[in-house]
């Protein structure tokens, strides 16, 4: 594949839930495409479809969710119409995720060890001597102090951070091209979560993989990405470089996303914060999923939903944003 070729290609992806109601659609179209050795970043607030979009790209999506529309398009190949068998080896190998909790990631009755050899002999021809000693080089290279004896400690042994790094260390074990990180940070602390940022950034630019890092957080994305995609309501609201998103926020959702940051350099009694709710999942709306919350809102608002317009290197689904930059 060529370098100037996407390695992830996301087109018009539509994801529904089936409940008592009928069908609930929590993805609507979403579309982007991730450079080979880039971070993307998608970021929002809970329920605006970021870990439904991460489950969806490699097809782990619960019972009840199924893709309706689209297609994930990794080197040449739709992920959406894989056989079984071409998934099994997709999955770790060419495209690995980091969870949300590793504490609950991790089985607590194997050792870290025995986890992290068995993907590798899942996917490879190694024998398990070249499989264990893999492993510890894994562990080392994660940061992991004294690795040939925490090999062979259990999940419990670990710290959330410590068990983070085993997560990374197994998704990273394969080579694979393209890394999906779902919130790999929640519940670590202000100090273990930069400790895990450097590292992930760090391993990122060593084997020149490509990265969808997914967040609710925007104070995280600007040590890590090199583009951000703005989600809510399963929508894409904006797009765009990380420096210019920070610099120059056109979406009012970004807008509040950013005013809603902690900065030491200002000091305010109420911390600013986006009035009102996210949209109930199910209950669909006419225009913009935003406008209930927009301060900039106007009738056309509520009354069509705005397209996606492009600006160069940059999107942005608004009817208040009418000029290119």
């Amino acid at each position: 594949m060529s370098d100037t070729m996407p390695v992830l290609d996301v087109q018009d992806l539509h994801v529904s839930f089936t409940t008592e109601d009928g069908p609930v659609e929590v993805l609507k179209g979403l579309s982007y495409t991730l450079p080979k050795g880039k971070v993307l970043a998608v970021v929002g607030e809970s329920g605006s479809g970021k870990t439904v979009h991460a489950l969806s790209l490699l097809r782990l999506l619960p019972p009840t969710a199924r893709i309706t529309q689209g297609h994930i398009w990794f080197r040449g190949k739709d992920v959406v119409n894989l056989p079984p068998a071409e998934l099994r080896k997709l999955r770790g190998s060419r495209i690995s995720m980091i969870f949300q909790d590793p504490m609950t990631s991790l089985n607590p009755v194997f050792t870290v060890g025995h986890q992290l050899t068995e993907t590798i002999l899942a996917h490879t021809k190694m024998s398990k001597l070249r499989a264990h000693a893999a492993a510890v080089r894994l562990l080392k290279k994660v940061g992991i102090a004294d690795a040939a004896k925490r090999y062979y400690a259990y999940p419990f042994q670990f710290s959330g951070g410590m068990c983070q790094r085993v997560m990374i260390a197994m998704a990273l074990a394969l080579r694979p091209d393209v890394l999906i990180a779902d919130e790999p940070t929640t519940a670590l602390d202000v100090t273990i979560q930069a400790q895990i940022l450097r590292l992930i950034k760090k391993l990122q630019s060593q084997t020149g993989l490509s990265a969808v890092f997914i967040t609710h957080n925007l104070a995280l994305v600007a040590d890590v990405a090199d583009d951000v995609l703005v989600l809510y309501g399963g929508l894409c609201m904006e797009r765009a470089p990380v420096e210019d998103l920070f610099a120059r926020p056109l979406h009012p959702y970004t807008q509040g996303l950013l005013n809603s940051l902690v900065s030491v350099h200002k000091k305010a009694d109420v911390l600013p914060a986006i009035p009102g709710y996210p949209p109930v999942p199910g209950r669909e709306v006419a225009g913009c999923p935003f406008a209930p919350r927009c301060p900039k809102a106007v009738k056309k608002c509520f009354e069509t939903r705005p397209p996606l317009k492009e600006f160069g290197p940059r999107a942005v689904a608004c009817w208040n944003v009418k000029e290119p930059l």
